[in-house]
């Protein structure tokens, strides 16, 4: 496993796809014109188009990070995780609340093929919407407590808010990859993302890769956005 400081800031951005259709997909790999070199293909658009939305990424030169967030009984997470190996998805995630065995299970069918990362807590998520769920402890604790239960279970990383990069590191030093969501560029709207960090604090906390959306999608130039966080972070 490569760590972070290995790997060039640009290739540490994953560009989120978040559109229904492949029409609308293409329209933004125009706009993003090659410049990342990872994407992440959503629930949203995996559901509408399936595999034809990884074929076109990879047509285009791009690597897949396939966010569909798997949580159902073992031997169905097991087969998805089998046919997502076939897509040549690099990174795929599932819920590490699954618990240990669809985690496991997980795990032994990636084969070496993808990457399992576990998420942990969603950033959409904070400490008032965790205690509705019935869970008294800190969101530290429980981002702690799954990702020891991905580590114990033999997946490749985790998902978890820039929050808790640090404490993450603190405890597991290089044994987790770590992918972070939830990043928004100085004085850009957080939307519905509740634990954010900047760019570059997240990376100096130890991330990985950087999940980021809107903040390069929405932007009237997708191209300058991205340049502007990969200069940004360095």
């Amino acid at each position: 496993m490569k760590l972070a400081h290995d790997i060039p800031a640009r290739e540490r951005v994953i560009v989120a796809l978040d559109v229904p259709d492949l029409t609308g997909l293409k329209a933004l790999l125009e706009k993003l014109d090659g410049r990342p070199a990872f994407y992440k293909v959503g629930l949203e658009l995996f559901v509408g188009e399936g595999e034809r939305a990884i074929e076109l990424v990879r047509a285009r030169g791009g690597r897949v990070f396939l966010d569909l967030k798997l949580h159902d009984i073992p031997e169905t997470v097991a087969r998805a995780v089998a046919s997502a190996a076939r897509n040549e998805a690099e990174l795929l995630t599932v819920h590490t609340s699954g618990g240990y065995e669809m985690l496991s299970r997980a795990a032994d069918a990636a084969k070496g093929k993808v990457k399992i990362l576990g998420v942990t807590v969603l950033t959409s998520v904070d400490q008032a919407a965790l205690h509705d769920t019935g869970i008294d402890s800190s969101m530290e604790k429980q981002v702690l407590r799954l990702a020891q239960l991905g580590v114990d279970s033999g997946i490749g990383g985790v998902v978890a808010s820039p929050l808790e990069i640090a404490p993450l590191r603190h405890v597991h030093a290089s044994k987790l990859q770590i992918v972070t969501p939830g990043i928004r560029p100085r004085n850009a709207a957080t939307n519905d993302q509740k634990r954010t960090l900047t760019p570059a604090e997240a990376l100096r906390a130890g991330a990985d890769f950087l999940v980021i959306g809107r903040p390069i999608t929405a932007a009237p130039d997708p191209c300058a956005a991205l340049e502007q966080i990969v200069a940004d972070a360095i």
